[in-house]
């Protein structure tokens, strides 16, 4: 140990020494009460005080920088965390209700997502991840808790199109739930109407359209939307329906398909012709 004091000394006495007497002159400054070593050390005190002030100022403006982002990234992951929940329990809440569906029905039904979407005024189209392999097939209806959605167009071996309502090569007859009268629905790139009803015909705004058993496409009584109003055509016998569907296709993400293909022998007489090639 004194061998090792020995060698500090031999290597680093210089400064030592000039500690010591920095030390000393320091305790010799403070003591002495001479004007001018007293307006020395409070030259010397101030300046040490504002270069303390300072570098504390920057040490507290770094830490509360470093501060701030940590507080930044925690409120962006904590927003995330957030905005999943809230997905999670939207997603929740439409999943019941196809889940109370599937309880209630007495059709075979086949669960499937939208994965892509082309929503346009005239070729509105969705895919979902459902296909040939899920015993799907075209021609079978697609509906979610509200409605009826649209047709299976084509498929593949995990995928199938889906024409929906607002498509305008899809044409369903529909009837009126209070009155009983039937038409034929199409969408004609603003509305879905339904075409040449005669203006005797009790058809009221607020009445629930579905779909007719007289659809060559689909005989179940599958929800479409009401009524929203009649536009009356000045000259002739007829007026154009105009229906609000209940479903909103922009939203719509989980669906099922009812796995029930209606017989199509009478298309060619029917107006309601649904293409499939």
């Amino acid at each position: 140990m004194i061998r090792l004091f020995q060698k500090l000394w031999e290597d680093f006495k210089e400064y030592f020494i000039l500690v010591i007497l920095l030390v000393i002159s320091l305790v010799l400054i403070s003591f002495n009460q001479n004007p001018g070593v007293r307006k020395v050390r409070a030259v010397a005190f101030g300046t040490f005080a504002a270069i303390s002030s300072i570098v504390s100022d920057l040490i507290n403006t770094a830490g509360l920088k470093n501060e701030n982002e940590e507080l930044r990234m925690t409120n962006a992951e904590l927003m995330l965390q957030v905005n999943r929940l809230r997905e999670y329990g939207i997603l929740n809440e439409e999943l019941k209700r196809l889940l109370e569906i599937k309880d209630t029905a007495n059709f075979p039904l086949a669960p499937a997502s939208i994965v892509s979407k082309a929503l346009n005024r005239s070729q509105s189209v969705v895919i979902i991840n459902a296909g040939s392999e899920q015993g799907i097939r075209p021609g079978m209806p697609v509906i979610n808790d509200k409605g009826i959605i649209g047709i299976i167009n084509s498929v593949s071996g995990d995928y199938s199109i889906v024409r929906t309502l607002k498509n305008m090569d899809l044409k369903l007859t529909v009837k009126d739930e209070r009155s009983r009268v039937d038409g034929v629905m199409k969408w004609n790139g603003t509305d879905l109407v339904i075409v040449n009803v005669p203006k005797t015909y009790d058809i009221e705004p607020g009445d629930r359209i579905v779909v007719s058993e007289l659809s060559s496409i689909m005989s179940l009584p599958l929800p479409v939307g009401v009524v929203k109003e009649l536009s009356k055509i000045e000259t002739g016998i007829f007026n154009e329906v105009k229906v609000q569907p209940y479903v909103d296709f922009s939203r719509v993400e989980n669906v099922f398909v009812i796995k029930v293909v209606q017989s199509r022998r009478k298309n060619d007489l029917e107006l309601n012709f649904f293409n499939t090639r």
